[in-house]
């Protein structure tokens, strides 16, 4: 007792508003002597019982205790320094407690987002909550806002309760929660921070608070947002995205489309054409649902042998792929609608559907045939997990559960007994593709287990992202547009119009996301099976792990042993482990980047312009933005990972002894100068129509490109200067001067014209940093120099040797040798055309044609080279 009484009196004077320094300091001290004095009380369990509630009051950062005395008590916790907390700790939790409700939030950094859900797991919500924030960790990496997850339960639910007095309460304690996060919550006003009243703060400053609709919001948001407006929160109707004024995931069906990039981009490295081709899928969800509803519209040769949800099972053995779309078309736009609303009449022999609460179901000879079963009759139970061991092309999980595990793990370990009977191991599936467009469908061990078996998978936080990415694109537009309405620029009214008008272009630039993810992720995946691709990701996990960054253990990364197994095995890291390493590759990145001054560099705005719909920055300054600074430093760690991959950024650095962020911040520099993104626009818009074989030709290539560009410019980057770098710019922003550089041109459309632009680009990118630091004759103009060192890279062969070098094989050893080769190349041909230049034939040559303007193009640099090569003669004849 009298223990307890200290942890109170602590407690009170910690937090107690019209508590003096001195009393809360003498609250804290007390905390430590707490702990000092457990040893006494002589019994294990209560020692550490209240070890762990001295530790709680120490990481308490706020609580609503004084600020009224209502019906819930609030507290705010960094998380962080909890010791009683499982790893991944998060940032921060708010929790609240009443007897009416209990509610958590968890956050991974201080700008963070992700949704609240009404959760139906009285016991371990919380234990629910934090796993789902462990994947919108990795998730948020493509948006600003670290992850962050909620979720609530109704504690006084009458038993048997009808659905609208449900609905009612679970509304009405939503609110209560909402109101919990905010009560907490610092607010901004005309600039100034304003803190909760009577409310004493251990931590910094906290004013970003943005919540998402989840499992059983999915309609809250104008609740979420009306309860911010009317409590002047800052965000306004910007706290929670969707809504009235927002964007509605389902009518755009933005996750199912997301996910439906990674189901694209596995079928097309199997060489399997979704346009023209049926795909047999078995799945979880209904037509009602968002993600399952929305999926499984996305193409018409679809042939859905199998579903189930929580009411029914759905079976199909041969669908007939134009009928059944019709059907599950108009399924969709029924309210409400469920399987049992499908016509019958459509369904091909053999199928049929069943509740969940029969005892038995006989199984059809066609539906046998369908599912690989030789089971006649079985429960609903034995049905579904015979479905999710389908012998189909697709397994789209589009619902709420877990339903694969590895044979390693046990039910207990997954955490969601409701699917214990139903659950398979990842080992087990027949299917060749999983594609989670729900969250939490797989274990991350489940994942690996079917990948290593051959199957194609992701992991749900790549393959639903696009949801979260585009309330991050709605949230940021929302700041962004509201700085204006509040400086009575812009009318409310006037805001919601451009809101709705940009639909389509939010959409395509969150699913640009998702293509450029999968795409980077099916080319680490197939670079696996080279020996030093796979030594550097054991190296770049070993970094990442000295670092912090992440834990093995429970990111469930292989060990050094386990690839050096593999290794030995000729296999590598599989996608969903790739997966996990990219998106903490780019969240730490993000990190890195973000506390950076990335707007003082004059690339900034060409860089960060392109985050935003254009209808947005036709008119406005992109760096104008309230988080340009953070945008800019997600929009930098996606594009660079993307395009070059995490290896190489970690290769350039070790070569040119530098930080990995100068690297980036090079590559930046490299992109902006040689204008390189509509030339990359152009190459994804053909990513999954080209053959397989050109895609990966063409990846190579880029690949090289990349390195040779930001190479080139970390070479050279103490002897440039802005202004080369601004002449280079205004080159490469003239197609006509681009079009010059290149020794022939392609026929053919967009694309062919990008694809050997990208060969030339790559042939001369170490030459062309470079030769801005050649002093040049006065009078020669930059494109004429560029011409004339691309004529002589041709006339003694650089080019062929290049070529040579970049074809070798990279094995172990060769690979720092022939880095080191392309270095003195690059080096050979900066001195050779600096040589050609100080000729004085050449400099009379070059005056000459000069005052010539109506020369042919070619011939200025044929005169230096004849200049040069008569020169060099005439030397050799001396000696």
């Amino acid at each position: 007792p009298d223990l307890a009484r200290e942890l109170v009196d602590a407690f009170l004077k910690r937090f107690n508003p019209a508590s003096t320094e001195a009393d809360r300091k003498a609250g804290t001290d007390a905390l430590a002597a707490i702990k000092g004095k457990l040893g006494s009380v002589n019994h294990a369990d209560t020692e550490e019982i209240l070890a762990a509630l001295a530790n709680l009051i120490g990481a308490t950062l706020r609580t609503n205790y004084f600020q009224n005395k209502g019906e819930k008590i609030i507290f705010k916790l960094d998380t962080s320094n909890l010791h009683l907390v499982p790893e991944p700790r998060p940032y921060r939790e708010i929790f609240a407690f009443s007897r009416r409700f209990e509610g958590v939030h968890l956050r991974g950094g201080p700008v963070a987002r992700g949704g609240l859900r009404w959760s139906d797991r009285m016991e371990d919500y919380r234990t629910e909550v934090l796993g789902l924030v462990k994947a919108q960790m990795v998730k948020n990496a493509v948006i600003v806002p670290a992850g962050s997850k909620g979720g609530f339960v109704c504690k006084q639910m009458p038993k048997d309760a009808a659905r609208d007095v449900v609905a009612a309460e679970g509304e009405a304690v939503y609110r209560l929660f909402i109101a919990s996060l905010l009560e907490l919550t610092d607010n901004r006003v005309r600039g100034e921070i304003v803190p909760p009243a009577d409310t004493v703060r251990y931590d910094q400053d906290d004013p970003y608070l943005v919540v998402a609709a989840d499992k059983g919001t999915a309609t809250f948001s104008d609740i979420a947002n009306s309860i911010a407006v009317s409590r002047g929160f800052w965000l306004g109707d910007a706290f929670a995205s969707g809504g009235s004024n927002g964007y509605d995931h389902k009518k755009m069906g933005i996750t199912a489309k997301g996910a439906f990039e990674a189901v694209k981009r596995h079928f097309y490295e199997m060489g399997h054409d979704m346009n023209t081709t049926p795909v047999t899928m078995v799945g979880v969800g209904d037509m009602s649902g968002d993600v399952f509803g929305n999926g499984v519209l996305l193409s018409r040769q679809i042939k859905l042998v199998a579903a189930f949800d929580h009411r029914h099972i759905f079976l199909d053995p041969t669908p007939d792929t134009a009928r059944s779309f019709e059907e599950r078309q108009r399924m969709f736009a029924l309210p409400r609608s469920s399987w049992e609303d499908y016509d019958k009449s459509l369904i091909s022999k053999g199928g049929g559907v069943f509740p969940r609460t029969v005892r038995s179901i006989e199984l059809s000879p066609e539906a046998r045939a369908a599912l690989g079963t030789d089971a006649a009759t079985v429960t609903p139970e034995q049905l579904m997990h015979i479905i999710l061991l389908a012998p189909v092309d697709l397994f789209y999980n589009g619902g709420i559960g877990t339903y694969i595990k590895a044979s390693s793990e046990t039910h207990a370990q997954v955490k969601d007994r409701a699917n214990d009977a139903i659950r398979v191991n990842g080992n087990e599936l027949r299917c060749k593709v999983v594609a989670e467009g729900g969250n939490l469908g797989a274990t991350q061990a489940g994942r690996i287990e079917f990948a290593l078996k051959g199957g194609r998978i992701y992991t749900d936080a790549i393959d639903n992202s696009a949801g979260v990415d585009c309330s991050d694109h709605e949230v940021n537009v929302k700041i962004w547009l509201d700085t204006e309405v509040n400086a009575g620029k812009l009318a409310e009214a006037e805001r919601n119009r451009i809101l709705n008008d940009l639909t389509q272009d939010i959409e395509t630039l969150v699913l640009r996301d998702n293509i450029l993810q999968t795409h980077l992720l099916a080319r680490e995946e197939q670079a696996q099976r080279n020996s030093a691709v796979q030594d550097g990701y054991a190296a770049l996990i070993a970094s990442l792990e000295a670092e912090g960054v992440v834990s093995r253990e429970l990111e469930q990364l292989p060990s050094a042993t386990e690839l050096a197994k593999r290794k030995a095995e000729g296999k590598g890291l599989t996608a969903p482990e790739l997966a996990v390493v990219v998106a903490n590759v780019k969240n730490r990145y993000k990190r890195m980047l973000s506390a950076m001054p990335l707007l003082e560099n004059s690339w900034a705005k060409k860089l960060l312009t392109p985050y935003f719909p254009h209808g947005l920055v036709a008119t406005r300054n992109a760096m104008d933005h309230p988080l340009a600074n953070a945008i800019l430093a997600t929009v930098l760690a996606n594009e660079a990972v993307n395009r070059c991959g995490p290896l190489m950024l970690v290769e350039l650095a070790e070569r040119h002894q530098v930080e990995e962020s100068a690297v980036i911040l090079a590559w930046a520099q490299a992109w902006s100068a040689l204008n390189l993104a509509p030339l990359f626009a152009a190459l994804d818009a053909h990513a999954l129509t080209i053959p397989t074989a050109t895609s990966k030709q063409l990846d190579a290539r880029t690949r090289v490109l990349q390195q040779a560009v930001t190479g080139g410019f970390l070479a050279t980057a103490k002897e440039l200067n802005p202004a080369s770098l601004a002449e280079l710019e205004t080159v490469f922003g003239d197609t006509a001067s681009v079009q010059a550089l290149i020794p022939a041109q392609a026929a053919g459309g967009a694309f062919e014209q990008a694809r050997a632009t990208v060969d030339a680009i790559a042939a001369m990118a170490d030459f062309l940093f470079a030769a801005l630091t050649i002093v040049r004759p006065a009078g020669l103009s930059l494109p004429a120099l560029l011409q004339t060192g691309v004529e002589l890279r041709r006339t003694v062969g650089i080019d062929l040797l290049e070529q040579a070098l970049m074809n070798l094989p990279a094995g172990d050893t060769q690979l720092a040798l022939r880095n080191r080769a392309l270095d003195a190349l690059r080096r050979s041909q900066q001195q050779l055309l600096g040589l050609a230049l100080r000729s004085s034939g050449a400099v009379q040559a070059l005056a000459a044609k000069l005052r010539h303007k109506d020369e042919r193009p070619g011939t200025i640099e044929q005169a230096v080279l004849e200049a040069w090569t008569l020169s060099e003669a005439a030397a050799a004849a001396a000696a």
